[in-house]
């Protein structure tokens, strides 16, 4: 895990809005992580890649939807973790870095 990434990351949540430089599926992380489910789901809702796949059931997780949120992490290939919610926020975040 990139804890220096992360760390910026988090900091960012003391802002009003995200970074404008932030990719959608930052943006959905963001506002994830300011406790915003809403605008969080409907930002990666209707994107079609692995990440926000994830994402979206990571969202649907939180929700606490299981069987929604299976299906997203079978599509995005990643199997529902055994991990707190603030750890899997973290580690999706982390691999953000990873992915740049």
């Amino acid at each position: 895990m990139n804890e220096i990434f992360l760390e910026g990351f988090k900091r960012s949540l003391s802002r009003v809005e995200p970074p404008e430089d932030f990719s959608a599926q930052e943006k959905a992380l963001w506002f994830a992580g300011r406790g915003n489910w809403e605008k969080a789901h409907l930002i990666v809702q209707d994107l079609n890649d692995p990440l926000s796949y994830h994402i979206h059931a990571f969202l649907h997780r939180q929700e606490g939807d299981h069987s929604n949120a299976s299906y997203w992490y079978h599509k995005a290939g990643v199997k529902m973790p055994d991990i707190s919610l603030d750890r899997e926020w973290e580690e999706i975040v982390s691999n953000l870095n990873i992915n740049k």
